[in-house]
């Protein structure tokens, strides 16, 4: 018999975060895999970032994690998305290497001291007196103060392709199919979801003449704000390429559709909305005449292209059929064909902002088994969840990164409030605060929590001291730098085509025009004293955008201080009065932690919230009577 203070089930990238973290803060820390050439397996789209995942990689890392190193290690292909728009929906996305991923992750978590690295299945859990202490594998028992469960898309999985049916979370890796009873067991609601995956194509079957490239950028600005060598050993870059869909396709799709697992009824699990098989797409937007589709190579070193766009659960036959109506894929040949996987997930909503447990204390979930979808708001979950294990195990308070600190929060918040009735993704539009929430200040925003605790290493927490000193001697330089309305300085102005001054202006409150930045600044006299692009970026972003950003700090104040009112979990809600017993069923349920996170419980009213409020403020004011004083559910 073995033991540890944490013990993380699964490899994939909630379980990585989730084990380096808790080793970081010092607690001997295991991971248990079936498969420890899979740790960090890019079982999908080997790309990372994205559309506000891209701010979700930046906040790991800003937080001490390493999803950002490992990509920057084995980035094929870099591109900023959003890059002409404002700075709250600027994005970064990688296309990686998949083997190269894979192998720097493992290479990486191999040198982390107090982690160890196991093979096994895991085949229940121990429990004793309620709390989970360890779990039963083939061979023996493994104890553990605390478990983090990282399983991903393979509790009870089932991969389907028309009627054909295997278990297994992932070609070639079966299923985990006796933890799903232990969760049950222990009174926890699992619901069924799905998530599939398109077919890879040879790359040498492709005519490429037919597809139009699609380049990066040509600045790779790395995720990790830490770890930056200089010059960066970036692997060589490569484009991807674009193709369409067309009336044939569709045509073979539509006459097919029985024929999907996902039409047919063989699949009962929800899929991600907001990543559709082809067959939603066609059946869902018949106005469309074409869908755009990305082929992305999975590596510099390997054949395989991913199909980005088709991902499907008809039989291969017909997947051979519509794939070749597509321009440049005419002669395409399969290395994978496509398939579905239905899954078990945990209902988030019996966790609390730790990620542990609610009932069940010592257990904490991370990932896809919370009702996600994508390799970067697992990396966030898996995060906070191995911080929190570990402060746990070693008797540290909770670690919790709320809605008002970043999209990590954000995610969680909504995962533990609202649950997923589909496949969780991470968009801009969910974060209330995206402007004061960007990927390029996350380091500002959540590196003193990571210093705080410990979680960052020296190197990282003294560059991130430099990065937040010249910020602040770069505002000062600018607000102290005047240009006066002389001749020289006007004539500069007019051959920039800037409008005139007519009194003297500061280099601050110029750069606030948006045309002006400090390129233009330098061609009016200004010389900066820094000449570091991550900090001139942020400065011109606090600059241009003061007024925006000032407004919204006042607002999340204001949010703040109504969070912290902290409500006991042992409150009993049919004692409050004014609230409907659907909302006191609603509070039953998710019961939340604050009064933030109670009023955005779905169906929650500003009413309700208020008289919830009261009844707090009564409680903590009520006088104590007879001599003796009872227990106090509002203590804690």
């Amino acid at each position: 018999m073995r033991h540890y203070d944490v013990l993380v089930i699964g490899g994939g990238h909630a379980g990585c975060e989730a084990a380096h973290a808790a080793a970081r803060l010092g607690a001997r820390t295991a991971m248990l895999t079936l498969d420890r050439l899979k740790i960090g397996a890019m079982s999908c789209n080997p790309a990372i970032g994205g559309l506000a995942k891209g701010q979700l990689v930046k906040e790991v890392d800003a937080l001490g994690g390493v999803m950002g190193r490992i990509t920057d290690l084995a980035t094929i292909q870099f591109r900023r998305l959003n890059s002409s728009k404002g700075p709250a929906v600027r994005s970064s996305r990688a296309q990686c290497d998949k083997n190269r991923y894979a192998r720097f992750m493992q290479d990486l978590l191999a040198t982390v001291p107090g982690l160890e690295l196991l093979e096994g299945e895991v085949i229940g859990l121990i429990v004793e007196s309620g709390r989970v202490v360890g779990v039963r594998t083939g061979a023996d028992e493994i104890r553990a103060r605390s478990v983090v469960i990282t399983s991903g898309t393979f509790l009870r999985a089932i991969m389907h392709r028309g009627t054909v049916q295997e278990e297994g979370g992932r070609l070639g890796d079966k299923s985990a199919n006796s933890l799903s009873a232990d969760l049950l067991g222990l009174g926890l609601r699992l619901r069924r979801l799905k998530t599939g995956t398109p077919p890879r194509l040879h790359k040498d079957s492709i005519d490429w003449s037919q597809t139009i490239p699609q380049p990066g950028d040509e600045r790779l600005i790395p995720f990790s704000f830490y770890h930056r060598p200089d010059p960066y050993p970036f692997l060589p870059q490569v484009p991807c390429f674009l193709t369409y869909t067309n009336a044939q396709t569709h045509e073979i799709i539509e006459k097919n559709l029985g024929k999907s697992a996902m039409y047919s009824g063989a699949i009962t699990g929800v899929g991600p909305r907001y990543c559709p098989s082809i067959e939603d797409k066609i059946s869902r937007f018949r106005d469309k005449d074409r869908h755009q589709l990305f082929l992305e190579p999975e590596g510099l070193d390997v054949d395989e292209i991913y199909v980005n766009g088709i991902s499907t659960s008809l039989p291969v036959e017909v997947q051979e059929e519509f794939v070749r109506t597509i321009p440049g894929l005419e002669r395409a040949r399969f290395i994978r064909y496509a398939y579905a996987v239905e899954y078990d997930a945990l209902d988030a909503r019996q966790l609390r902002a730790s990620l542990e447990c609610k009932d069940v204390p010592g257990l904490f979930f991370a990932g896809q088994v919370n009702g996600t979808s994508g390799y970067e708001e697992a990396a966030g979950q898996g995060l906070v969840a191995g911080v929190n294990a570990a402060h746990a195990a070693l008797g540290r308070d909770p670690f919790v990164v709320s809605r008002l600190d970043g999209y990590i929060g954000v995610m969680i918040d909504d995962l533990i409030l609202k649950g997923s009735d589909e496949p969780y993704r991470m968009f801009t539009s969910r974060a209330e605060y995206r402007l004061l929430q960007r990927e390029d200040n996350a380091d500002l925003r959540l590196s003193p929590k990571a210093i705080e605790i410990g979680l960052l290493d020296g190197h990282s927490a003294q560059r991130f001291q430099e990065k937040r000193t010249g910020v602040a001697a770069l505002q000062a330089d600018l607000e102290s730098f005047y240009f006066y309305p002389n001749p020289g300085t006007l004539e500069r102005f007019g051959h920039l085509g800037l409008s005139p001054i007519k009194d003297r202006v500061s280099a601050e409150a110029l750069m606030r025009r948006p045309e002006v930045g400090f390129s233009e600044l330098g061609s009016l006299g200004y010389s900066s004293p820094i000449s570091d692009p991550d900090i001139r970026e942020q400065v011109e972003i606090q600059v241009r955008y003061r007024g925006y950003i000032e407004n919204d700090m006042k607002l999340l104040e204001g949010v703040r201080n109504a969070e912290g009112m902290l409500i006991p979990g042992t409150l009993d809600y049919d004692s409050v009065a004014g609230l409907s017993n659907e909302i006191k069923g609603r509070l039953k349920e998710v019961r939340p932690e604050n009064i933030g996170q109670a009023s955005r419980i779905q169906g929650m009213t500003p009413a309700a919230v208020a008289n919830l409020m009261i009844y707090l403020k009564n409680k903590r004011r009520a006088p104590i009577s007879g001599g003796k004083a009872p227990h106090d559910p509002f203590s804690g």
